[in-house]
């Protein structure tokens, strides 16, 4: 291949050449989508990189469907929380502190700004990533005005609140869990038989109540509170076709919010 030739497109930002995302970010909608996962246990059933695996192909289902770019994922995120992640005592879960989540999270968008992206979106996998992703971008935008940038947008998206009322009644017809507690759960996995099913060891789901957990934290943690699987609700009821409905849903769902924010009113 020679030089001003391109490479196979792609809508993952890591697998083009310099030239070639110059190009695709020029001629496609301007949007560049994050995704943020973490390295956390889940369960005994599924891998630690569940959330940067899930994140990573939001983002790709997300980016067909409006003509975005994906950035290389964050793999590694905020501390896992016994109410959400089962807890950051469990082995394997490895966290970053709200300092360094913040601190990419600016980074990043800094970085996209100078390329010359004015619409990111981060696709968060993670549940405690969100707050310390807002503030990031928070930093980001307000140092961008600063510097004469008015005109950069972003938006912050946890897939799982894509997923409507309709589509929980349908994939849980024995009551939902409540998403609190669906942590290596039917949502995930089912998601992960879609996508990834030589990751997932079905004979291993454990297959327990809901764990009971306090209406609060407290610290030092608890270990006992935490079911010895790791896994804060049962999934056994999950399927490789309940995964395809809430992929093709959220992805939906999200495409619509930005088309709403990005480009409705975008002349391209």
């Amino acid at each position: 291949m020679k030089f001003g030739e391109t490479m196979p497109t792609s809508v993952y930002m890591e697998d083009l050449d310099a030239f070639t995302y110059q190009r695709q970010l020029a001629e496609g909608s301007g949007i560049v989508l994050i995704p943020a996962g973490s390295i956390e246990q889940h369960g005994p059933h599924m891998p630690l990189n569940v959330d940067v695996l899930l994140s990573r192909a939001m983002a790709g289902s997300l980016a067909e469907a409006v003509g975005a770019l994906v950035a290389a994922p964050i793999v590694y995120g905020y501390k896992s929380q016994q109410r959400s992640g089962g807890g950051n005592h469990l082995h394997g879960t490895t966290s970053l502190n709200a300092e360094t989540v913040i601190s990419i999270s600016k980074t990043l968008t800094l970085e996209l700004a100078r390329h010359g992206v004015r619409k990111v979106a981060f696709v968060n996998g993670h549940y405690e990533n969100y707050q310390f992703l807002f503030e990031g971008v928070d930093l980001a935008l307000r140092e961008l005005r600063l510097g004469g940038v008015e005109d950069m947008k972003v938006m912050l998206l946890s897939y799982w609140d894509f997923v409507d009322g309709a589509t929980i009644a349908e994939l849980y017809p024995d009551g939902f869990p409540g998403w609190d507690v669906e942590h290596g759960g039917v949502l995930e996995t089912s998601l992960m038989l879609h996508l990834h099913p030589e990751k997932v060891d079905v004979g291993r789901i454990a297959d327990l109540p809901p764990a009971q957990l306090p209406n609060y934290d407290v610290l030092p943690v608890r270990p006992e509170l935490t079911p010895g699987s790791g896994c804060l609700s049962s999934a056994a009821q999950a399927t490789a076709d309940k995964g395809e409905i809430l992929l093709k849903r959220a992805t939906a769902a999200m495409a619509a919010a930005l088309d709403h924010e990005f480009l409705a009113t975008d002349p391209r």
